[in-house]
């Protein structure tokens, strides 16, 4: 195969490739396998281009056994690892390799078997404390009123975490599954932020905190799933109760704020807790990430509040927006658009 043929056929494949001739070097390589590899590639021998042992191997058993081999290819990346399947194949006496991007299906795989970890873990826990008091009870507590009375309320608060696990989970796999269709009907978020508000007043009330609404006076309409705004208010403002200090103001906002993409409605809802670090931040609306794992668990909290506000925001093609600092508060945002 000439020069200009070869060229031709690399430049038609779909994927990152590059044939490697009888004497080894890289004979022609496509635009895709340059911007993965670097410029430059064509005359260098290959093992100067491809340093990994495993791909080394499957070029080697290409060239001399005739076989096609495969290979995995990692490419370490400032946050995850950008991994391709080479496919060595022979091709006369020159071996074609081609490159298979395997980096998002790895890292959904990884998202995959984290995810059913993290609730394991969840479920394990309280599944473990309840089975213990029930031995305890049905042995040595059996005639003991005040024990059974005590074990009987901690397993009823073990109970009630699970359901709010498996709550919340359905509402996370729910807000997913609808992420990409947008909401058709305009509602007033003022209206439904108010409602919220008023009902965990007396969550607010027995935890001392104060609740200062404003901009909630007249109607702010978008395009809205009034459960799914409602929700989103919910999570926001009962964490800043429990995070946000006994005794303390909660401040519930709600404003326009215009950027290049246009008109937006700002919920912001800003407690006075004790902040948190700056590295914490960009995690915190990932499934089950807690700062203080042991303090959120005895709240009540399931670690997937946030990833709900998250998806929601992005189904209402909105972003959520998180400022703190240690002793400072923290303010949690949700970014609407009017239009």
């Amino acid at each position: 195969m000439d020069q200009e043929m070869l060229n031709e056929v690399l430049t038609g494949l779909p994927l990152p490739a590059l044939m490697i001739g009888a004497d080894e070097r890289i004979s022609g390589c496509n635009a895709a396998a340059l911007a993965l590899l670097g410029a430059g590639l064509v005359g260098r021998h290959h093992a100067f281009v491809l340093r990994q042992p495993e791909v080394l191997a499957a070029i080697s058993a290409a060239t001399r056994g005739r076989q096609l081999a495969e290979a995995r290819h990692v490419i370490p990346g400032p946050s995850h690892e950008v991994i391709h399947r080479v496919t060595a194949a022979p091709v006369g006496q020159s071996v074609l390799c081609t490159f298979e991007d395997l980096s998002d299906r790895e890292q959904m795989d990884a998202m995959r078997r984290d995810f059913v970890a993290n609730v394991s873990h969840e479920l394990r826990t309280p599944l473990t404390s309840v089975l213990g008091f029930i031995e305890t009870l049905r042995g040595p507590a059996r005639e003991d009123a005040a024990a059974r009375d005590r074990f009987l309320a901690i397993m009823q608060t073990e109970a009630e975490r699970m359901v709010r696990l498996v709550r919340d989970l359905l509402h996370l796999s729910k807000v997913e599954a609808q992420e990409r269709q947008r909401p058709t009907e305009r509602h007033d978020v003022a209206r439904l932020v108010y409602s919220a508000a008023q009902s965990l007043r007396p969550m607010a009330d027995a935890a001392k905190v104060n609740l200062v609404l404003t901009g909630l006076d007249d109607p702010v309409e978008i395009f809205a799933d009034p459960d799914q705004i409602t929700q989103v208010a919910t999570n926001l403002i009962e964490n800043a109760i429990k995070y946000g200090g006994m005794g303390k103001e909660v401040h519930v906002t709600l404003s326009h704020e215009s950027n290049p993409r246009g008109l937006k409605v700002r919920l912001a809802v800003k407690d006075q807790g004790d902040g948190i670090e700056a590295f914490h931040l960009p995690r915190l609306a990932e499934r089950f990430y807690r700062i203080d794992g042991h303090r959120s668990r005895e709240k009540g909290g399931t670690g997937l509040g946030l990833a709900i506000v998250k998806h929601i925001a992005h189904r209402h093609r909105g972003r959520l927006v998180i400022d703190s600092a240690p002793g400072q508060g923290s303010t949690f945002a949700v970014l609407l658009p009017v239009n």
